[in-house]
């Protein structure tokens, strides 16, 4: 999904951008279940929003910041084979990484984020604004890839808040499938 799709389906689902972590909050509170985050180009973002949430703790408990590759395998149980083979940025990562902060912390659900939010590091195969985000429940691991850069030059700051959102979004849509 690209950034204005991923803008455009918030519209036509009539979310506002600005209240995804309280919906997402919300939605684990009804259910009594918990999240927990596991970031990389997101630096800690998406577990700010959740708990700039009053009542958060009730859902949340943990959050990881594993930007260095032996920190997400150490922390997160990612494997060497996964890193090497497909490295840090893509699908495999995401998913281990999401599954790892969900064993971690006892959690309902790990949600992930990996990518290169630029400016530097983007190559052909794997710009600046691609994303990969994990989600990981008891019965379910899949990741989602998004390309978040929009115009000439992307702005870091945007990609990541873009990523965050995206994150909560699919977070939200599979807290409804638990």
């Amino acid at each position: 999904m690209k950034a204005q799709e991923f803008l455009d389906l918030l519209e036509k689902e009539n979310i506002d951008i600005d209240k995804l972590s309280t919906m997402v909050v919300d939605a684990l509170n009804k259910k009594s279940l918990k999240i927990a985050t596991a970031e990389s180009c997101t630096g800690g973002m998406i577990s700010k929003l959740i708990t700039d949430i009053s009542g958060s703790s009730s859902v949340f408990d943990c959050g990881v910041c594993t930007y260095a590759n032996q920190i997400k395998m150490k922390l997160l149980n990612v494997k060497e084979e996964t890193l090497s083979t497909y490295g840090a940025v893509s699908d495999k990562t995401a998913m281990e990484m999401a599954r790892g902060v969900r064993i971690l912390s006892g959690a309902d659900i790990g949600i992930s984020t990996t990518g290169i939010a630029g400016p530097m590091g983007g190559s052909q195969y794997k710009p600046v604004g691609l994303v990969y985000i994990g989600i990981s429940t008891k019965d379910k691991l899949l990741s989602h890839k998004v390309t978040l850069a929009q115009g000439l030059q992307p702005q870091r700051d945007r990609i990541r808040e873009l990523a965050s959102a995206c994150a909560l979004f699919y977070a939200l849509h599979e807290i409804d499938e638990i």
